[in-house]
């Protein structure tokens, strides 16, 4: 079910043990090849296929699109606000989900630049709630193993309007994929310690923009071996996961 499709009538008669979700996303640069709302897309595409499924047992709010993105500013169209600023306002949403009741609540994360925010987000509205059971989620992250075995590239392959991302969005919406520019491999690897890609964390983190992530492209990862195929087996993979921990929550 879709918060804002229901009438306040219907919101008040829901069972309040419903898992309540909220898609934090990211408007920014994808690359020469995909649109600048390809984090969005792909966070919603996940959510709607979720309530394909299960409409009657999980409650979808609407999305926050524009959250932290400040390491793609070198790239022309990248909205982005403050980690403050986004704390300050998913905090808020989530604030008026528990004055109404919901005491399951997920944060879903369809970007990367959002996982320690996010984290935070978690840990100081848990903590002022401790009637609420919270989570973060993150798309990539929930099923790891599987998404390795669809992983067609190395380590690298994966990161930023790459092989799985670029995947999605011929799935979702090939029309939006400028194929005639999807580039090849790209990847800036640093230190050993810091090395990492979607799917594989390293033992450390350094900050370093996209910019000097990608060589100046955009894109971390190969777009390349990208096909709808692996979309379709990225969202089942995703979805099947998402399905069980949303299940597990109520």
């Amino acid at each position: 079910m879709r918060w804002e499709k229901l009438t306040s009538r219907e919101i008040g008669a829901l069972d309040r043990s419903i898992p309540v979700i909220l898609n934090i996303a990211a408007i920014e640069q994808h690359g020469p090849h995909l649109p600048l709302d390809t984090d969005a897309r792909i966070g919603g595409h996940f959510l709607a296929e979720l309530d394909a499924r299960h409409s009657d047992q999980v409650l979808i709010l609407p999305p926050v699109v524009v959250c932290t993105s400040e390491h793609h500013m070198d790239f022309p169209g990248t909205l982005t606000v403050q980690h403050a600023t986004l704390l300050a306002y998913v905090t808020d949403i989530l604030n008026a989900v528990a004055a109404h009741g919901f005491r399951n609540i997920i944060l879903f994360n369809s970007h990367g630049g959002n996982q320690a925010i996010g984290q935070v987000i978690l840990e100081s509205f848990g903590a002022r709630h401790r009637d609420c059971r919270v989570a973060m989620l993150t798309w990539w992250r929930i099923a790891t193993d599987a998404l390795l075995k669809v992983q067609e590239g190395g380590f690298g392959s994966v990161g930023h309007a790459c092989e799985f991302e670029t995947s999605l969005m011929m799935l979702i919406d090939e029309g939006t994929v400028r194929r005639d520019l999807v580039p090849g491999p790209s990847h800036v690897m640093t230190h050993d310690w810091a090395n990492n890609d979607l799917l594989r964390g390293g033992r450390g983190a350094l900050f370093r923009t996209m910019k000097e992530i990608s060589g100046g492209s955009g894109v971390v990862g190969d777009p390349s071996l990208a096909s709808a195929e692996k979309g379709h087996a990225i969202t089942r993979i995703v979805v099947d996961a998402l399905a069980e921990i949303v299940s597990s929550m109520k």
